[in-house]
This record gives structure tokens, C-alpha cells and sequence, in this order.
């Protein structure tokens, strides 16, 4: 029966995707750890250390189909370790001349090290793309909405006009950091391990670390300078990446769950019939992406300091330490999987309601230009008395709930020195972005440069 949110038929799509979920689940692991076996009976062959027909014949031998599952638990649980049963089923399905070298100088942990990162590999590569996507679709919004003026808001209240551009674009900026941190990371974490008992390569006498090199390059990841059994840095910093990254879709999802409301209106995620609506309240068309993206931010955070955790290990290999990994590390690419599912065609399809933004800006009777009109005035008037002028006049207007507009004219310190036409000027929002365009347009180069167009 199934029993989590991931291995539910239900739930499970809407909080990971079915091919994170295929990479991560047994038959994915069991393949990883069969491809790890093969490579370096491919390895030590090419090194002279077991006959070439051995390692063809371990190749051979070395799929899924060769498996079977319910012995291996039975066996597992006798044992006590994961690697165990696989191996010796593998060795059974191999000719005699093959199977005494099946696994020949490894550990159970090289296999389930080297598995893992081939499996986070496979998995950072849909990630890789599906940000990509959720980048495509944020470079089409600030470029489209570069110059579209709404409120800026903080601590949730009027403060003074920005674009919506700008918002999308320091989203964009965001994302692109985590976008460029990417080839050192993966050059990090993507190591192969392959050290024997204590890492010590001892059973390869002076061939240990030519096989780890083939073995490397049979699997196409990095040759590390010695063995990380107990060096987990690497591991932890994918998962913090992966963290990182679902920190920003958590803030897009919140903010796109505020200006949803129906006292805001600005945006909304894309229509679909019948998707939002309310089972008591026909009217309501309520988020159904933000919050699937907010609680995986939730939760994708609070893996990063279990993940902290595994860094501190005994000796050459800790006791429990790596079965924490095994449930943080699957678990956040398949988090990070389910909130770029839900995020990507919620920005690419994003209802941006560019009239409430306008409504909106004017509903405060011009009181968010109050900033804009004292630093025109203030050239004129001086700094102090511009102050003191809108002050008054914001009072003047709030009490009597009257447009600014009207409460500026009746000073005869303000009508002394400007006309109608630069007042108005000065009340416009679209007048007041400060540098909106040109930051927007400096992310927008960059975004360009990584080889992302609106």
C-alpha cells in the first residue's frame, strides 16, 4: 500500500515528475549499481588486472532483467547490506570463467556511491532542463513587461511604482546565478568512488588508481585525487544547490499567490476550465501551482541541514551517515522535479493583468507618488520645504480623502513656482521607475549571453 506523497498514484504527480520518480525507484538504483559493476569490470580489464572475456561477459550479464527483486529483500534483510544480494545474483548469472571478478577489489559502498551520483546525474540533467525552461519563460516576462508600471510594495503596502518587469527580472537575476553555478557543481559532486575497504586501493597492489582513472572515464565522471568515503562535501552542496533553487520558485510561488488576491488581481496563474475552482464557491478561481511550489520550498529547505548532518562521519566510513543520504538525496531531486513542473508552465503562461496593476496604482489617490513629487519639488523649493509641502499635502488628502493631486494645488508654495502640466508629470507612476528599464535590461544581456532570448 502505498504510503507517502511520492509513491501515492494520487499525489504522486503533483509533487515530483514520473520520470524523477523512475531514476530514484528500485529498478533505477539497482541499474545504477549494475552499471558501476560493469564499468569496472571494463576498468580492470583495460588494466590488466582480470581477462577482457571476464568483463565482457560481466557487461553482458549486468541488467535489470537478470535481477530478481523479492530474493534480493529476503537476502537484504538478512544481511543488512544493500550491494550484497545484487552481487551475487549478478555473479550467478555470469559464466564461471566471468564470475569470480565480479566486484573484484571494490566495497559495498563504492557501488552505492558511484550508483548514487550516476542516478543524481541522470536526474540534475531534467532538472537542468526544465529550469531552463522556467529561465525562458522569465526572460519573456521582463522583456515583455519592462516598461508595464505597478506598485512596489513593502511590508505588503503601497511604497512607490516599479515594473513588473523588474520584479520578473530579479527572479530571472536569481535564477540565472543558479543556473551558472551549475558546471562546478556537477564537476564536484560527479565523482567516481572506488577505494576498496578503507579507500586504500590495497587489493590492486600498484594498479589502484590507473583502474580508478579507467573506471572514471567508463563512466564519464570525474577521477578524484583519493578516496571520499567519508567526504560528503560535494553531495551536501548539490543538495543545497537544489535548496537554493527551490528557495526562488517558493518566493515566485508566494508572490504570485499574493498578487492573486482578489483585493490585488494583478496577475493570475494561466486559465484552465474547471482547475482552481472552489467546491463550495463557484466564483473563487484559487492557486493550485503556488501552493504545491511554496510547500516543496518548504520542505526542500529543511533537507539541506539533514543533508549538513552526513558531512560529519568516523573514521574511514561513519555508521549512519549514508543511510541519511539515501532518503534526503532521492527525495530532494524528486521535490525540486514536482515544484519546476508546477512553476514552468505557470510562468510561461502567466495572466498578467496589466490594468489592475494600473488600477491599483491610482487607488490610492496619488498618495504613492508622494516621493516622486518631493524630489521634483525639492530642486526648487529645497529639500526641508519640499518635505514639509507634501507632508502637508498627504495629510490634506488623506483626511479629506481627496485626490494629492488636489490637496498640491491648493498650496500656493507649490502654485507660486510650477504649473498644472509639471504636477501632473510628477503624479504619473510610468515617470517614476528610477533605473526599472536599465536593470532590467542589464539582466536581460546577461540572461542573453547564457543563451537566453525573449
Amino acid at each position: 500500500m502505498p504510503a507517502t506523497l511520492f509513491d501515492s498514484p494520487y499525489y504522486a504527480d503533483q509533487f515530483s515528475t514520473p520520470a524523477m520518480r523512475e531514476i530514484f525507484s528500485d529498478m533505477g538504483r539497482f541499474q545504477s549499481w549494475l552499471d558501476f559493476e560493469a564499468a569496472l569490470a571494463r576498468a580492470e580489464a583495460s588494466c590488466d588486472v582480470i581477462p577482457s572475456e571476464a568483463a565482457e561477459a560481466i557487461t553482458a550479464a549486468a541488467t535489470t532483467d537478470n535481477l530478481d527483486p523479492a530474493a534480493m529483500r529476503v537476502m537484504f534483510e538478512k544481511v543488512g547490506f544493500a550491494i550484497v544480494p545484487l552481487v551475487k545474483q549478478l555473479t550467478a548469472a555470469c559464466p564461471d570463467h566471468a564470475a569470480r571478478y565480479v566486484h573484484w577489489g571494490a566495497t559495498t559502498q563504492d557501488a552505492l556511491d558511484t550508483g548514487l551520483v550516476l542516478q543524481m546525474r541522470t536526474g540534475l540533467a531534467l532538472i537542468e532542463a526544465e529550469l531552463d525552461g522556467v529561465i525562458s519563460a522569465l526572460v519573456k516576462l521582463s522583456a515583455d513587461h519592462r516598461n508595464t508600471p505597478m506598485a512596489g510594495r513593502t511590508f505588503q503596502q503601497h511604497a512607490v511604482p516599479i515594473t513588473f518587469g523588474y520584479k520578473s527580472a530579479g527572479w530571472l537575476d536569481e535564477a540565472l546565478r543558479h543556473r551558472a553555478k551549475l558546471p562546478e557543481i556537477k564537476d564536484r559532486a560527479f565523482a567516481v568512488q572506488f577505494g576498496g575497504a578503507v579507500g586504500t586501493l590495497a587489493p590492486l597492489g600498484d594498479k589502484g588508481t590507473a583502474v580508478r582513472a579507467a573506471l572514471a572515464r567508463e563512466l564519464d565522471l570525474r577521477d578524484p585525487d583519493i578516496t571520499w568515503h567519508t567526504g560528503r562535501d560535494g553531495l551536501g552542496e548539490m543538495i543545497f544547490w537544489l535548496g537554493q533553487v527551490g528557495g526562488l520558485l517558493g518566493r515566485i510561488g508566494t508572490e504570485v499567490a499574493m498578487l492573486m488576491r482578489s483585493e490585488v488581481s494583478e496577475v493570475r496563474e494561466p486559465y484552465v476550465p474547471g482547475r482552481g475552482a472552489s467546491s463550495a464557491m463557484p466564483q473563487k478561481r484559487n492557486p493550485i501551482a503556488c501552493p504545491q511550489i511554496i510547500a516543496i520550498a518548504n520542505r526542500l529547505r529543511a533537507l539541506v541541514p539533514q543533508m549538513m548532518e552526513s558531512q560529519i562521519q568516523e573514521h574511514e566510513r561513519g555508521i549512519a551517515a549514508m543511510p541519511v543520504e539515501w532518503m534526503v538525496i532521492p527525495e530532494a531531486f524528486l521535490l525540486a522535479s514536482g515544484a519546476l513542473m508546477q512553476a514552468r508552465p505557470m510562468l510561461e503562461g502567466l495572466d498578467v493583468d496589466v490594468a489592475n496593476m494600473r488600477r491599483n496604482l491610482d487607488m490610492g489617490g496619488g498618495l504613492i507618488m508622494s516621493e516622486a513629487v518631493m524630489s521634483g519639488l525639492a530642486p526648487i523649493l529645497g529639500r526641508g520645504t519640499a518635505h514639509e509641502v507634501v507632508t502637508g499635502a498627504a495629510a490634506a488628502a488623506i483626511d479629506s480623502g481627496r485626490h494629492l493631486r488636489d490637496a498640491l494645488l491648493e498650496n500656493e508654495t507649490v502654485t507660486a513656482q510650477f504649473d498644472i502640466e509639471t504636477i501632473d508629470r510628477l503624479l504619473e507612476p510610468g515617470n517614476y521607475t528610477g533605473s526599472c528599464g536599465v536593470m532590467v535590461d542589464a539582466v536581460l544581456n546577461r540572461a542573453k549571453t547564457q543563451g537566453f532570448t525573449a
